[in-house]
């Protein structure tokens, strides 16, 4: 297969499988902002499915116009998306839109922050890009990052503490990992220690259990591997929930 084949297969095969995803009914109000924009921006992140991601980035500029009552959340997925499109910046050696993508992520996670400080949706999305995304950015950056993290995952841990072992499987790992993985990465061994020891105890049976099990067999093995996004976003969430809706 020559080169523009490849090309034109790859064209074919993204237009499939945006047609297969369901366009996010933005009006229906009974859906949060994060379940009709997270699948599609993931989607990105995950698989670098760039048809859907340009869908959710086009979708959150609608819901700021739409739903400005969560202006905070909106921008922080903004962030996130800036954050990605940095990252394969960065990947495919664009230097300068690296740095101009990296400069708006940033602008726009400091805004959402400024608007709800202490709120958990942006505190959840800045956490989670920043937790997959930091430790492929340059040296220079990643410190900066993890810190950013680490102040996310504390706002999430003070809102979720109290119920945390009532949280659904996913949500649970990924308060813990994020917490376990941020704090690793910004040299706080004994609050590592203590979050490990927390999946261990409340998340058996799953795959953050068993990295957490080589980080306390292993613990310099924490600084190569990572223990958060290990169950996350499965396609199919918006279909399902709008299913759960609308029998009720």
């Amino acid at each position: 297969m020559n080169t523009m084949s490849r090309v034109l297969l790859v064209i074919v095969l993204a237009t499939i499988a945006l047609a297969q995803s369901p366009e996010p009914p933005l009006a229906d109000t009974r859906l949060t902002i994060h379940t009709l924009v997270r699948e599609d921006v993931f989607a990105g992140f995950m698989t670098g499915d760039m048809g859907r991601f340009a869908r959710g980035e086009k979708n959150i500029n609608l819901l700021l116009d739409q739903r400005p009552e969560f202006k905070p959340d909106l921008l922080a997925w903004k962030g996130g998306t800036q954050l990605y499109r940095a990252i394969r910046a960065l990947d495919e050696k664009r230097s300068e839109e690296f740095q101009k993508s990296y400069k708006a992520a940033l602008e726009q996670f400091a805004e959402a922050r400024k608007l709800d400080p202490q709120g958990g949706g942006v505190a959840a999305v800045v956490g989670g890009s920043f937790g997959f995304f930091a430790d492929q950015l340059p040296p220079e950056n990643r410190a900066a990052a993890w810190s950013q993290a680490y102040d996310a995952y504390q706002i999430l841990w003070k809102l979720q503490a109290p119920m945390v072992d009532k949280l659904p499987v996913h949500i649970r790992g990924e308060l813990l990992g994020g917490l376990a993985q941020s704090s690793q990465r910004t040299g706080r061994t004994a609050e590592t220690a203590q979050y490990v020891d927390k999946i261990i105890e409340l998340l058996p049976g799953t795959p953050y259990e068993t990295v957490a099990r080589k980080w306390k067999s292993n613990p310099e093995s924490a600084a190569k591997t990572s223990i958060s996004c290990m169950t996350c976003h499965d396609s199919g969430r918006l279909s399902a929930r709008l299913t759960a809706l609308n029998k009720q």
